[in-house]
C-alpha cells in the first residue's frame, strides 16, 4: 500500500526515494524543528540523573527504586531503537516523527504530574520508547532536505547536538530541581516538543513517500523485547546485585543471552525481519559502526567517570562537577559549521584519527592526576577533548551511512544508534566494576605496606585524630581508600587511551568514498 504511487515505468523500486524532489519552504525552521526534537530527546537520556534523590525523597521511595526512572528509560527506549525501519515504511517518516514527538510530549506531562514512583517509571518507561525512532529519523529527514555539498553540515548539526545534550542535561537539572521544582525538568519538554512537531509537520507537508504494510515479525519483536529487556537490567543492576554473585543477574543473563542468540538467528533468515541485521553487509556501515560504538563507548566511559571522580575523590558539588566537565562542549559549538563545511574536502578517516588521536591524548593525561588537580587543569583537558569530538561524531556517521541506499538511512541509523546505546550501557557497568575492583585491590595492597610492628601507624593515626586514635584510624582508611580510587582511576584512563587508539584501526576498513551512495534529497539524481 502506498501513500504516493509513482506511475509505472518511472518511480524508484519499491522502498526506495519518491520520483519526485522536495524541499521545505524554510530549510531553516524546518533544521531548527528537528534539532530542536532531537536536543530535546537526547536531553532527556541524563537531566534526571542529578534529580534523582530529590524525587526520592519527595516520592517516598528508596535511592534504589529511584534508580529505575533512568533504568526504565534504557531499557524502552533501547527496545524502540531498532524498530526504526520497520516502522518507518509502515507510517512513513515524517508521520513517525510527528507523532513520536507528541507521544513524548504527552509522556514528559505523565512524568510531571507523577505522584508515585511507580507511575513516574511508568511514564518514563512510556517515554524511552517513544522517543526510540526520534533520533534516527531527525537524521534521515535532516539529510534528506539538504543538497549534498551541505549534508556534511547537517550531519555535523546532528552531532553536535549528540554530544552538548548529554553534557547540558545534568547542569540544567541540577538547576531547575535547586531553583524550582523536578517536575520542571520534565515539563519544559511540552512547549520544545509541540513547537518542534508543528513546525516539521508543516515544514514537510507534501513531501512524498512511500509506505507499505509489512508482514509483523512477532518472533523477531518478542525475542528482541525479551533479549534487550533482560540484558540492559542486567547492565544497569550487575553492580548493585554483585553480578553473578545474584541468582537474579544469573537467570536475567541466561534469559538474555539465549534470546538475543535466537533473534540474531532468526532475523537473518526471516524474509521481512523487523530489524533488518543484513545492513550489516555493506562494508563502510559494518567498519563505521564498530568505529563508532567502541569510541562512544569509551568516550561515554569519560562522561560517567570524570564528574563521578570530581565529586566521590574532590570533594565538588553536582553543579560545579558540570562546570568543570562542561567545557567539552566549546569546541563542538564552535567548530561544527567548519567541520560540516570543510570536511568533505578531507579523508574522512583521517579526520576521525585524528579525533581518536586527541581523545587518546586526553585521556593519557586524566591517567596521570592526583587529588590535588585543580579546577583549571580539569576544564582545559576537557576543553581540548572537545576538539576530538568536534571531529568525532560527523565523520564516523558520515562513514557508516555512506554506502547504504537511501531508502535503508533511518533503519541503519536506528540500528547503529541502538548497537550505540548498548555500548554506552556496557561501557557504564563495566567502568564502574572494573574502578570499584581496581579501587579494593589498591587498598589492600596500600594497606599491606603500611609497618603493623612499630608505633608509626599508631603515632600517625593519633595526629590525623587530634588525640583521638579511633577517629584517626578512620581517617587514615579514607585517605588509603582515596589515593586507592585516584590509583584504580588513573588505570581505567590509560586504558580508554589505548581504546581510542585501537579504534584507528576499524576506521581504515572503511573504503572511499564516503557520500556516493548516502542519503539524496527526495527524488533527487545525484
Amino acid at each position: 500500500m502506498s501513500d504516493s504511487a509513482p506511475r509505472p515505468g518511472s518511480g524508484p523500486a519499491r522502498g526506495a526515494a519518491p520520483a519526485l524532489p522536495f524541499a521545505p519552504p524554510s530549510v531553516a525552521l524546518a533544521t531548527l524543528g528537528l534539532a530542536l526534537a532531537s536536543f530535546m530527546q537526547v536531553l532527556d537520556t541524563t537531566i534526571a540523573n542529578v534529580s534523582l534523590p530529590t524525587i526520592s525523597g519527595n516520592l517516598g521511595a528508596s535511592a534504589n527504586q529511584a534508580t529505575w526512572v533512568i533504568t526504565s528509560f534504557a531499557v524502552s527506549n533501547a527496545i524502540a531503537l531498532p524498530l526504526t525501519g520497520f516502522l518507518t515504511r509502515r507510517f512513513g517518516e515524517v508521520r513517525l516523527f510527528t507523532w513520536a514527538t507528541l507521544a513524548f510530549v504527552f509522556a514528559s506531562f505523565l512524568c510531571g504530574i507523577s505522584q508515585s514512583m511507580g507511575m513516574l517509571v511508568a511514564a518514563r518507561a512510556l517515554q524511552g520508547f517513544v522517543c526510540g525512532p526520534m533520533y534516527p529519523v531527525t537524521q534521515a529527514l535532516l539529510l534528506s532536505i539538504y543538497p549534498a555539498a551541505k549534508r556534511g553540515q547537517a550531519l555535523a548539526l546532528l552531532a553536535m547536538v549528540t554530544v552538548v545534550a548529554p553534557i547540558a542535561g545534568p547542569i540544567l537539572g541540577g538547576w531547575i530541581t535547586d531553583n524550582y521544582s523536578w517536575e520542571w525538568i520534565f515539563f519544559i519538554n511540552v512547549p520544545i516538543g509541540l513547537f518542534a512537531a508543528w513546525v516539521v509537520s508543516s515544514q514537510m507537508k507534501g513531501r512524498p513517500e512511500r509506505t507499505d504494510r509489512p508482514k509483523m515479525d512477532y518472533i523477531g519483536l518478542a525475542t528482541l523485547v525479551l533479549g534487550v529487556g533482560a540484558l540492559q537490567i542486567v547492565l544497569d543492576l550487575g553492580n548493585e546485585k554483585d553480578w553473578f554473585q545474584s541468582t537474579e543477574i544469573v537467570v536475567l543473563s541466561i534469559v538474555a543471552t539465549i534470546a538475543l542468540a535466537v533473534f540474531v538467528i532468526w532475523e537473518l533468515t526471516e524474509k521481512d525481519p523487523i530489524v533488518d541485521l543484513r545492513l550489516f553487509r555493506h562494508r563502510n556501515f559494518a567498519a563505521g559502526t564498530v568505529a563508532m560504538v567502541t569510541a562512544y563507548a569509551a568516550f561515554f566511559a569519560i562522561g560517567l567517570m570524570v564528574p563521578l571522580w570530581l565529586q566521590r575523590n574532590l570533594g565538588y558539588t553536582a553543579i560545579w562537577a558540570g562546570f568543570a566537565t562542561a567545557p567539552i562542549g566549546v569546541l563542538p559549538i564552535l567548530l561544527t559549521p567548519l567541520v560540516g563545511k570543510y570536511a568533505g574536502r578531507f579523508d574522512l578517516r583521517l579526520l576521525a584519527s585524528f579525533a581518536f588521536v586527541v581523545m587518546a591524548f586526553t585521556s593519557f593525561l586524566r591517567a596521570g592526576f592526583n587529588l590535588d588537580v585543580d579546577f583549571q587543569r580539569v576544564a582545559v583537558i576537557q576543553l581540548v577533548q572537545g576538539l576530538g569530538v568536534a571531529l568525532f561524531f560527523m565523520p564516523v556517521l558520515s562513514i557508516l551511512l555512506s554506502d547504504l541506499e537511501p531508502h535503508e538511512i533511518a533503519a541503519g541509523s536506528g540500528l547503529a544508534t541502538f548497537v550505540r546505546t548498548l555500548g554506552g550501557s556496557f561501557a557504564a557497568s563495566l567502568t564502574t566494576w572494573g574502578w570499584n575492583q581496581r579501587t579494593t585491590i589498591h587498598h589492600a595492597r596500600l594497606t599491606e605496606h603500611l609497618p603493623a610492628h612499630d608505633g608509626t601507624v599508631v603515632e600517625l593515626a593519633t595526629r590525623l585524630g587530634q588525640g583521638d586514635l579511633q577517629r584517626g584510624a578512620m581517617l587514615l582508611d579514607r585517605e588509603i581508600a582515596q589515593q586507592a580510587a585516584q590509583i584504580g582511576f588513573n588505570e581505567i584512563f590509560h586504558l580508554l587511551g589505548l581504546i581510542f587508539l585501537g579504534v584507528i584501526v576499524f576506521l581504515w576498513f572503511a573504503r572511499p568514498p564516503f557520500a556516493a551512495k548516502g542519503p539524496r534529497p527526495v527524488g533527487g539524481d545525484h
